[in-house]
């Protein structure tokens, strides 16, 4: 199983095991939270040095995505570099890389609070995305329905003690659906923290990315 279906506002959706979101019926991808060039950030502020190869597992992740679902339409839904800085120290492989991704589909990058969509690279710059009953946008907004949102990372336990561990999730209930990031390098919050509490329904759900993906009830 590669997927686990969804149903938000009517519309027939399927959280898949990579972390990505497709809705079938309109051919649409949605992945959130590359941060690329997050390595090439933290190193230039004086933070960890990492290994600068988050950009190109990311890319690699997200053409796997894009072959086994052939969308006409990709959104990224925010922070898809870890600042505009970032996005102006991309490799020029990458650059290429992904714009080669981009090429016969619309695309549409969504401003997230780390950069406001690369502006060097083609595709549509948004704040929001309204399409049929969803609407998509980085950050969760209190009271909204039909959203598809990222920003806060959501992972969820599974195991107790010293065996356990962390996997990034989706969280879905009746109103609303916020996605794992997507990049490399990315850390996460817990499911349980108290502002995902309070953003989402007490019958919410946590999916579980990897193979398979693991629907099971939210922590709280």
């Amino acid at each position: 199983m590669t997927g686990v279906d969804i149903v938000l506002s009517g519309a027939g959706l399927v959280a898949r095991g990579s972390g990505a979101l497709f809705w079938p019926d309109r051919r649409l991808l949605v992945v959130a939270d590359l941060h690329l060039g997050r390595s090439e950030r933290l190193a230039r502020s004086g933070g960890a040095l990492l290994p600068p190869y988050e950009g190109r597992e990311t890319l690699a992740r997200l053409e796997a995505e894009i072959r086994a679902t052939e969308p006409a339409v990709v959104i990224c839904l925010g922070d898809s570099f870890d600042d505009l800085a970032a996005e102006a120290a991309l490799p020029e492989t990458e650059a290429l890389w992904l714009t080669r991704l981009m090429a016969g589909r619309r695309w549409l990058w969504i401003a997230g609070n780390h950069d406001p969509g690369p502006l060097t690279l083609p595709g549509e710059h948004r704040a929001a995305f309204e399409l049929g009953p969803l609407i998509f946008r980085h950050q969760a907004s209190p009271g909204a329905t039909g959203e598809v949102s990222a920003h806060y990372h959501p992972k969820h336990r599974l195991g107790l003690g010293g065996r356990g561990y962390w996997r990034p999730c989706f969280l879905v209930d009746h109103a609303r659906l916020i996605l794992p990031a997507f990049g490399a390098y990315t850390g996460g919050m817990r499911a349980a923290d108290p502002v995902l509490r309070a953003l989402m329904g007490p019958t919410a759900r946590a999916i579980l990315t990897g193979t398979p993906p693991l629907c099971v009830p939210m922590q709280r």
